[in-house]
């Protein structure tokens, strides 16, 4: 499904054929971000093996003239207190051309409809930077606000599934 919001930009459900741009994009995002260089093939691998398994989530790109200028990934949890799936908004990038332009609220209308839709979603999260003012101002004025909860992990960095080159 393709949703054109001006006469522009459309925001759709990525495909295969996207893949290396995301895939890009997601290394670009860990560079900005994080100051990570992360393994292109691994990460092109785990592009494509996310695509190719619609049980993990979806990705979803913004397109201007044939050309993806932005991206996001949806994940799901199961939350048994509601009874309900929990979308997590994750690998947001928007190229920095088109930044402060609107392409991630088109990107997040986009797929809010999708959830309201979907009539299982209970609830869209994401994790940013406690840092990243100009990240939490553009949540904040999509009406997101903070959730109560810190988010703790076990960084796995030595299995074959994590890795970095530096």
């Amino acid at each position: 499904m393709i949703r054109s919001i001006d006469s522009k930009t459309q925001i759709r459900l990525a495909s295969h054929d996207d893949a290396p741009v995301i895939a890009n994009y997601t290394q670009t995002m860990a560079r900005e971000t994080e100051e990570l260089v992360l393994n292109s093939n691994v990460v092109l691998k785990g592009v494509r093996s996310f695509l190719n398994n619609p049980h993990y989530g979806f990705y979803v790109v913004a397109v201007q003239e044939h050309r993806i200028i932005g991206c996001l990934m949806i994940t799901y949890e199961w939350s048994d207190w509601r009874d309900g799936v929990q979308w997590w908004l994750q690998s947001v990038y928007v190229h920095p051309e088109f930044r402060r332009m609107g392409v991630f609220h088109l990107m997040y209308e986009f797929i809010r409809g999708k959830a309201v839709q979907a009539k299982n979603v209970c609830g869209i999260r994401l994790y940013v930077d406690r840092d990243n003012d100009v990240a939490k101002n553009t949540y904040k004025a999509l009406g997101m606000e903070p959730a109560n909860y810190l988010v703790y992990e076990l960084s796995l960095e030595n299995s074959w599934m994590f890795n970095i080159d530096y």
